[in-house]
């Protein structure tokens, strides 16, 4: 029981970082230490298991699919995104500053605690961690599109949003943010059980995981040392992400006022900006980024200890 409320409490982080632009559900996974083991598990679903399923070998299926450790993950991703959306919007609308900053702390360590697990860091390694900063600053200052709610596009933000999901450092959130449609799926549509956006963007996931989980996998085991190079420098390029001080650059007309959507201002993007003063905001993010450097210590103290 203690095995699965630990799992539960580790896919409820995975839930949690998903509901956020910016952190990544496969970084929390990466961390925790079930990364491996959850590729493992979905790209499982292949042709064996559906053998086992059609002659109604319910065990084998269960011990070939790891089934209990996926359910476990996938109840606690579940439990965090339909609890925490309305959550984090409150938060995000009234907080950010401090929201951005316990991330900023969360992920910036993690870049350390991900990136020693490396066994040996050759030319190679190094060339792929570049890569991978690369990539992901390059994804971090693109301008999000419009908001586009026809059944294909939110498919391919189904398919787009799961990959990024389970790779640490690119977060789901954030590649619906970039598709304009991060709003409209992740808070609207799950706040209100919108089943008209939800069901093509669940589609486009299982058919996205499926297929991208047998791909990483395979990559995970045979260039071990370069994916988690790479992943990490996929991570230390996301952090710029997560800067807590913004300014909201709007989508302006051409006579210069700010263009409206469902009575709300669209914002074209954000810009980072150095802070204002060192007022009590300022401290209070600091100790906010502490708390999140602190978080991820705990989390691989305790997972050393076991």
């Amino acid at each position: 029981m203690r095995e699965y409320l630990a799992y539960l409490l580790k896919g409820i982080g995975m839930g949690a970082a998903n509901v956020i632009p910016g952190v990544s559900g496969g970084t929390i996974a990466l961390i925790t230490g079930i990364f491996e083991r959850l590729i493992n598990s979905i790209k499982s679903f292949n042709l064996k298991a559906i053998r086992f399923l059609l002659k109604f070998e319910w065990k084998a299926f269960s011990n070939y699919t790891d089934l209990k450790f996926l359910i476990i993950i996938l109840a606690g991703i579940v439990i965090a995104i339909a609890s925490l959306a309305k959550l984090f919007d409150h938060l995000f609308t009234n907080y950010p500053v401090y929201i951005w900053a316990y991330f900023f702390g969360l992920v910036l360590a993690s870049v350390y605690f991900v990136g020693k697990t490396v066994k040996h860091w050759s030319i190679r390694v190094i060339t792929t961690f570049i890569i991978g900063t690369t990539i992901a600053v390059f994804i971090s200052i693109l301008n999000p599109t419009t908001e586009n709610n026809s059944f294909f596009y939110l498919f391919l933000c189904g398919v787009a949003a799961i990959c990024s999901m389970i790779l640490p450092g690119l977060s789901g959130s954030f590649i619906l943010l970039l598709m304009g449609n991060y709003k409209l799926v992740a808070i609207d549509a799950i706040n209100n059980l919108d089943f008209t956006i939800l069901t093509p963007v669940i589609l486009g996931a299982v058919v996205g995981i499926i297929v991208f989980s047998h791909l990483i996998s395979w990559v995970f085991k045979r260039f071990r040392n370069e994916t988690i190079s790479l992943l990490t420098g996929f991570i230390l390029g996301s952090v710029s992400v997560l800067w807590p001080w913004k300014e909201k650059i709007l989508l302006l007309n051409e006579f210069g006022e700010s263009v409206l959507k469902n009575g709300e201002a669209v914002v074209l993007k954000f810009e980072h900006i150095l802070p204002q003063s060192l007022n009590l905001e300022f401290w209070i993010a600091i100790l906010f980024i502490s708390c999140g450097i602190l978080s991820i210590w705990f989390v691989e103290t305790l997972a050393q200890r076991q």
